[in-house]
């Protein structure tokens, strides 16, 4: 079974297990915050003729069955940009290796515990979703960053690629249906594509402790790919920049909102949800065997 199946089943199949149960709509605006630090810029971008995709995912954690319907994230962009040189937002959410994943791996990264699984289990892109843009600032640096630099073992530590300039950008965002999550611990991924120069998606808190943050248990790092690394995945602080003189290696979040509504089951449908979850069960046990080379 080909990739894009596999990701076309997953989502079907995790589709039927919330839509057994996402019936009676509890409002929650607010599903996960983190704040924007200066510490590291992570290039985040939909591949292209020339340009490798690039894939930047930080984590949040699910308490209960919930519709994510909206949100935002920060990042740079060039300091010359403008609203007219966006050409496409891409988001994207995985599971944890070693759901959707040739289990075990490549050897081709440090490690892919706590890493994003192989592939996605849904997305939105195109119609799929509207946004609109807020200029925060028309000149931020971030102190690191990380583009070219992303590399299988034993050259993945490069220390970074240094500091980087550019406007301070919000991407505001509303997803057409949202995604229906059941509760677990996922990946979240957000793409830009521009015409000229490159999105970099800005670190967020961590420890997450800053008032209106949402701080959970156990807090993942964020990790990075591109299309030669796929299917494997790199941390962006331990495997990249790595430790110095002053001490162990940095471990960054990303700078992202996520809105959406909680869900609560009526009565009559646990055999739906379990039809459901046998699926995903099916899906995973599938997966193994694939040879993604």
């Amino acid at each position: 079974m080909s990739r894009t199946s596999l990701v076309l089943v997953a989502t079907a199949a995790s589709a039927l297990a919330v839509s057994a149960l996402a019936t009676t709509m509890h409002a929650q605006p607010v599903i996960y915050s983190n704040s924007v630090t200066g510490q590291m810029a992570m290039a985040s971008r939909p591949g292209a003729i020339g340009r490798p995709e690039i894939e930047t995912a930080d984590d949040f954690l699910i308490t209960a069955l919930t519709r994510i319907t909206g949100g935002s994230f920060t990042g740079l962009v060039p300091s010359n940009w403008s609203p007219s040189n966006v050409v496409g937002v891409t988001l994207e959410l995985y599971r944890v290796f070693p759901v959707s994943s040739v289990n075990p791996p490549s050897g081709h990264v440090p490690t892919r515990v706590n890493s994003p699984s192989d592939i996605a289990l849904d997305s939105r892109s195109g119609g799929g979703l509207s946004f609109t843009t807020s200029v925060l600032s028309t000149n931020f640096t971030a102190s690191n960053s990380v583009r070219n630099g992303i590399n299988p073992v034993p050259s993945q530590i490069t220390g970074g690629e240094g500091a980087v300039t550019g406007q301070e950008v919000r991407f505001d965002f509303t997803l057409s249906g949202g995604f229906d999550l059941l509760p677990d611990h996922y990946f979240f991924i957000a793409q830009v594509a521009l015409t000229t120069g490159d999105f970099y998606w800005l670190s967020g808190t961590r420890p997450i402790n800053l008032p209106g943050d949402t701080p959970f248990a156990p807090d993942l790092q964020a990790w990075i790919r591109n299309a030669a690394l796929d299917p494997d995945w790199l941390r962006v602080g331990t495997d990249i920049v790595g430790p110095s003189n002053n001490g162990p290696a940095p471990t960054f979040n990303t700078a992202f909102t996520l809105n959406g509504t909680v869900l609560t089951p009526e009565p009559g449908t646990n055999t739906l949800l379990v039809m459901g979850l046998g699926a995903l069960v099916f899906v995973a046990r599938r997966r193994r065997p694939v040879n993604v080379g």
